[in-house]
């Protein structure tokens, strides 16, 4: 039997997870029941996770007026990777590639004190790419992504702190969900060309300041000389995909120039205007890309947190069918993701269906279970537990999934 793994588009069939289909249009991936469950779970657990760190949420539209990506320039330097202009009221506008300008707007809409920053507007911004047909791939490359984006609006003080906080939530993150092989990579920019904004003062301070929060971590990086972004220098957390490819899973920048090019302002303590500077962070990047990972990386196999069925419950007959579905509704009423197999097949077959799809945790309910008030357990790997109370089992469950195990 070969050892070799399944991409997350072979991962995604088998385990009914997500679809693409070319009457939707090739790279706009459809997430099936089970596949949306695990995204909602994720997405929970990180905008969860962004608030106790003082993030603030918000949603903005998905298009904006083509001059907003004017003035922030990424219309004359990525619009090849954008999609075409959509005309509206005689205006034309623009599927986003990227939320910063929104969120710039959003700081932009009154006047702010110092003693209002750090500010962290997060969103899991929905985005648009008009990548090349070529490129696609599974959930790793498409064309419509979801971001868990933020921006951070801070002092200069403060940004050698504040970057080293998204460096905790990051890593954070990714040892919660099971990454492991990663590492960084700074992206500097490259002197001799000239597709970047700012001075040479401006860069050696941003590219100063990751070096800085990095060292400071113990984390150790690559460099990468030239693989900057236009506005600012950027760390990458790289992984390999199934096919041993590097991908990138999550990108950070500090940003010193776009505040300057919308004009952004805070009131200092001295009552004089200064100029804030940005920090551009994911906290787990795209979330179909970091779908694509675990999905690859589980091989359906999810942890009871990310399981998008955590219980199957069996019936040994079809007698016993009723009070199996309330021992499926209280399971449901608990929290607990739970999923009844009442087919008319033999109760074997079912098991083993329910082992095929790697489900965390089978309970048979048999005529010895009802009479007793208590359940069988086939926990996923491992022997046959009876005679356990359903209480009991809730409880355990439910310290696992808080757990993430």
């Amino acid at each position: 039997m070969s050892d070799k793994k399944m991409d997350n588009m072979e991962v995604g069939k088998k385990f009914h997870l997500y679809m693409v289909d070319n009457t939707v249009g090739k790279g706009l991936p459809l997430l099936l029941p089970y596949g949306a469950t695990i995204r909602r779970v994720l997405e929970r657990f990180i905008v969860d996770e962004e608030i106790k760190r003082g993030y603030q949420h918000v949603i903005t539209p998905d298009i904006a007026k083509k001059d907003l990506y004017k003035v922030s320039g990424h219309w004359p330097l990525y619009k090849d990777s954008m999609c075409p202009a959509i005309e509206l009221d005689e205006q034309q506008y623009l599927l986003r590639a990227m939320s910063c300008p929104h969120h710039i707007t959003i700081y932009k809409h009154r006047p702010r004190s110092y003693n209002e920053l750090p500010l962290r507007y997060a969103e899991l911004a929905k985005l648009y790419r008009n990548e090349k047909s070529g490129e696609l791939h599974g959930l790793i490359r498409v064309r419509a992504f979801t971001l868990a984006d933020a921006h951070i609006f801070c002092t200069p003080e403060q940004v050698d702190s504040e970057f080293k906080n998204v460096m905790s939530l990051i890593k954070y993150c990714l040892d919660t969900m099971g990454v492991e092989g990663y590492w960084f990579r700074l992206s500097l920019r490259d002197e001799k060309k000239d597709k970047y904004l700012g001075n040479d003062a401006m860069w050696k301070n941003a590219e100063g300041a990751i070096k800085k929060a990095l060292d400071s971590l113990g984390l150790k990086y690559v460099e990468a000389k030239g693989e900057a972004a236009f506005y600012g220098p950027k760390l990458d957390v790289q992984v390999k995909n199934s096919y041993g490819k590097e991908d990138t899973l999550i990108t950070n920048q500090i940003d010193f120039q776009l505040p300057q090019k919308f004009g952004l302002e805070y009131i200092d303590k001295d009552n004089k205007p200064k100029q804030p500077v940005m920090i551009h962070r994911s906290s787990i990047g795209s979330i179909e890309r970091t779908l694509a990972f675990l999905f690859e990386k589980y091989q359906g196999a999810f942890p009871l947190w990310l399981a998008p069925v955590q219980v199957k419950v069996i019936s040994m007959n079809k007698e016993l069918v009723s009070y199996s579905k309330e021992i499926e509704q209280k399971l449901m009423l608990a929290g607990l993701r739970a999923e009844g197999d009442y087919r008319n097949s033999s109760m074997g077959k079912r098991i083993r269906a329910a082992e095929t799809m790697k489900v965390p945790y089978v309970v048979v309910i048999g005529q010895k279970e009802k009479e007793a008030g208590t359940l069988a357990i086939r926990p996923r790997g491992a022997e046959p537990k009876f005679g356990i109370k359903f209480d009991d089992f809730v409880k355990d469950l439910k310290k696992l999934e808080v757990s993430k195990k």
